[in-house]
């Protein structure tokens, strides 16, 4: 079996083989069903790693460990089951609607409760649709998780381009903006008249350019990784200049914290930024892959530290609310069978804007601040930036995965966020 052979098995699978015109607007089922072969296919790559020599130092200077990632490895390669994430997918309202030339998937999933608030949810990267599953019950069927009928959610998760079982973009121009013009059309098809829209990642710009454009239903966002780093700031960050003047103790502390991130742990945004297609080793390696999903610098910074420790840890029925190494190896195996690692990256470079610079929002928005988050935007950044905030609320636990790692409180902050607008 080829490496082309794959990649066209991949295609077929992808609702653009199935559609003839660009301009039709319907909305059709849409199921996933890899191979054996592709599986099989899979675990002969793992198995058969070539492994560098181990690192020299005890920290994670040097990037991802190798025996925690050989660890995972031989998992990955024995006794880890796609087909169990597949079945639980599967089992999710899932479709694809063609929108703008390409096929957008998408979990679609309808409350029992009457007057539900829609919400469009957006992933970011590494991630995927699968960081949000765990979340769509306890927004649904919210009297099953600590919440009221009038707290139901009808929930939109689509898989960005270039990720997941979305379309793959052949020309440039699937940047932010166009990414949120196309989950308005989405909802616009779905026939949402009012809804709420949130975000994470690369989630938190596209929620926040949805915010700029403003489309008639929009109430309101809410972002737990805001665009709320003050100009002033962000020109002193970029520059390595000094701190500006006037900063108090809480704001200080995030200007270091974010020094420190760009200074050691975004070097993988700066070269999916800029020599995207030269990542073409993780297209070819699955450990590769993983390895380059996982790493996001030393230990102090998310998401890496929340990955290295889930990647040893089994799944806990009996504690649902962690990351596991199945959790890990769910998404990454997404990455591979749709050889989205390079395609997914792309968006970094169509990206032409500071990702936390204040993008003028001007509806209402909610923010929640994680504490294993990037940073933790204060709450004099986050009125600055966003001048109708009618939430702001600091987290006791959780990180850049807040949905993936604490699915029962991430939807508890969304009901908070969202409860004057009904």
């Amino acid at each position: 079996m080829t490496d082309q052979s794959a990649d066209a098995r991949t295609r077929r699978k992808a609702p653009a083989a199935r559609i003839s015109m660009e301009s039709r607007n319907d909305i059709r089922p849409y199921r996933v069903s890899f191979t054996d072969a592709d599986l099989a296919e899979l675990k002969r790559r793992v198995n058969a790693t070539r492994w560098p020599d181990k690192e020299t130092v005890n920290d994670l200077s040097q990037g991802v460990p190798m025996v925690p990632l050989q660890e995972l490895a031989r998992y990955w390669g024995t006794d880890y089951n796609w087909r169990t994430v597949e079945a639980r997918i599967n089992a999710i309202p899932n479709f694809v609607t063609t929108i703008d030339g390409l096929d957008i998937q998408f979990f679609h999933v309808k409350s029992k409760h009457p007057n539900a608030l829609p919400v469009i949810i957006t992933h970011g990267w590494p991630g995927s649709v699968i960081e949000q599953m765990k979340i769509i019950d306890p927004l649904v069927n919210p009297t099953a998780h600590g919440g009221t009928a009038a707290d139901a959610f009808d929930v939109v998760i689509p898989s960005m381009p270039g990720y997941g079982f979305s379309g793959k973009p052949t020309t440039t121009g699937w940047n932010p903006e166009h990414i949120a013009r196309a989950w308005v059309e989405l909802m616009k098809r779905l026939g949402y008249t009012k809804y709420v829209a949130q975000g994470g990642d690369w989630g938190s710009m596209i929620v926040d350019k949805m915010g700029v454009l403003a489309p008639s239903g929009l109430l309101a966002i809410h972002n737990s990784m805001p665009a709320a780093v003050p100009a002033e700031v962000s020109k002193a960050l970029a520059s390595g200049s000094p701190p500006p003047s006037g900063l108090s103790s809480e704001e200080m502390a995030q200007f270091e914290k974010l020094k420190g991130f760009f200074a050691k742990n975004a070097y993988y945004a700066f070269e999916m930024a800029t020599r995207n297609q030269t990542l073409t080793g993780i297209a070819d390696s699955p450990v590769g892959l993983a390895a380059w999903l996982i790493d996001h610098g030393d230990g102090d910074a998310q998401p890496a530290a929340t990955i290295l420790a889930a990647m040893r840890r089994p799944r806990d029925a009996n504690n649902p609310n962690e990351l596991s190494r199945d959790d890990v190896l769910d998404n990454i195996t997404l990455y591979w069978l749709t050889n989205t690692g390079v395609s997914s990256g792309r968006l970094y470079w169509e990206n032409k804007e500071g990702f936390f610079d204040v993008k003028g929002v001007t509806i209402p928005v909610a923010v929640t601040v994680f504490p294993g988050e990037l940073y933790q935007a204060p709450r004099t950044w986050a009125e600055r930036a966003y001048p109708k905030l009618i939430y702001y609320h600091k987290a006791d636990k959780g990180g850049h995965f807040a949905a993936f790692e604490q699915p029962e409180l991430f939807a508890m902050e969304l009901r908070s966020a969202f409860k004057s607008l009904r």
